[in-house]
């Protein structure tokens, strides 16, 4: 096994960590401004509110995008499964 194939094999794993992240992250993300706008809009200062609003966004991004993200990390395994003979010799 050479340098270059560990480094290749971290880089997948890499890019399939942040494709399986990015939708939880960016809903996080988006529905965290909005609250955050709406906090700033209102005077409202409660660190309790943004809570409820984003676990139910990644709840309902977890139900809309797992499956896909399922799809992901299986595809990623199998495929490295499948490289292990190649690896070995």
């Amino acid at each position: 096994m050479t340098p270059e194939t560990i480094t290749t094999i971290g880089q997948q794993a890499l890019w399939v960590t942040i494709m399986i992240a990015a939708p939880l992250l960016g809903s996080a993300l988006a529905v965290g401004l909005l609250v955050g706008m709406i906090q700033a809009a209102t005077q409202i200062n409660e660190m309790t509110l943004s809570f409820i609003p984003k676990l139910l966004v990644l709840v309902m991004s977890l139900v809309l995008a797992g499956p896909w993200m399922l799809s992901v990390i299986i595809n990623y395994t199998r495929q490295l499964m499948e490289q292990i003979p190649s690896l070995i010799s």
